[in-house]
């Protein structure tokens, strides 16, 4: 170990750590979870094209839109949620298909052994970011993907105390040049949020299981409110892609949204009067967040391209955390009124 931003040894106990739970052969990991989609991205040249879903995390959109397409990398966006149109819709220089599942905000399933059979055909790379399922949930590397990509400031972390990404793949050439790129550009973890990580981890599997238990009692409650309109969460039965998420995932996750009834001037009266759940635009963390997409998360989005996805001023996204069930139900029964 010569320089801490080439190799560090908590870092590298935490990379061995990450990779074993995702079943990869190889992890780098960095400063932000957008560090490590820029890492992915660099294995790209001038005139390739991505395929991507176009309900994908803002961050990752505007990266897409106002940082890759100056370097003459376009991305064509799949808007109907279907697997099957990955196939159909990938071009001659389409290099890299970039998909998350579920999606953000809405919460869309994709089937990742299917994209990654397209994906395949042309030789393109398939991305999975995995933040929203984690590894406990759902190993995409063993459903074809050939890279992983974590906002490990979420779940992975688990306590909303660090900022920190991470790309895990079995592919030696695609980690050689990610890892070249860690070093080259420096979005580094330090050695700390390693450590902060790594004690994350050791609660990961407790923390999940009722993030899943909180999520689908919310997602369960909200169904049954008069003031509740479209609820997205995977592990209703009438979500449609539950048969593919039970199928690929082993739970469902905490992650819900869902539209309320009353428009703007109901959302600001339900996010104000929340106890339990704080208004942040962050997910992941021991304690139950809220906030609104198309305001936050998804504020780089256009407006024609908020209304093409569905993502209006009346969607609010929650993340469970692992208070009590029945207090996270009660403060959202008494901010609904």
């Amino acid at each position: 170990y010569e320089y801490s931003r080439a190799g560090n040894p908590t870092r590298d106990a935490y990379e061995k750590c990450l990779a074993s739970l995702e079943g990869a052969d190889y992890c780098v990991s960095f400063a932000s979870g957008v560090a490590a989609s820029m890492a992915a991205l660099h294995l790209l040249k001038t005139g390739d094209r991505i395929l991507a879903s176009a309900d994908i995390y803002g961050g990752t959109y505007r990266i897409f839109e106002a940082v890759l397409r100056q370097y003459g990398i376009y991305t064509d966006y799949i808007y109907s949620g279907e697997s099957a149109d990955f196939a159909r819709k990938t071009r001659r220089n389409t290099k890299m298909i970039w998909i998350e599942t579920p999606t953000n905000p809405l919460l869309k399933i994709l089937d990742i052994k299917k994209i990654s059979a397209a994906a395949k055909k042309t030789g393109a790379i398939l991305v999975v970011d995995n933040t929203f399922a984690t590894p406990f949930f759902q190993r995409p590397l063993e459903l074809g993907a050939d890279i992983v990509i974590h906002s490990t400031t979420k779940y992975i972390g688990g306590h909303s105390d660090i900022i920190g990404g991470a790309a895990l793949t079995s592919n030696k050439k695609y980690h050689e040049k990610m890892k070249f790129y860690l070093k080259a550009a420096g979005a580094v973890a330090s050695p700390f949020d390693a450590w902060l990580a790594l004690r994350g981890i050791k609660t990961l599997a407790v923390r999940m299981k009722k993030h899943g238990e909180n999520g689908s009692a919310i997602a369960e409650f909200l169904i049954g409110h008069n003031k509740a309109g479209r609820v997205y969460y995977p592990g209703l039965k009438t979500h449609p892609g539950h048969s593919i998420a039970a199928a690929q995932m082993s739970g469902f996750g905490g992650m819900v949204s869902f539209e309320l009834k009353g428009g703007k001037k109901a959302v600001n009266r339900f996010i104000s009067r929340l106890k339990i759940f704080t208004f942040a635009e962050s997910l992941g963390g021991v304690e139950s967040l809220a906030c609104v997409p198309s305001k936050m998360t998804h504020a780089f989005f256009s407006a024609a391209e908020k209304k093409k996805l569905g993502i209006g001023e009346n969607l609010i996204r929650l993340s469970a955390g692992i208070e009590d069930t029945e207090d996270i139900i009660c403060d959202i029964k008494q901010a609904l009124g």
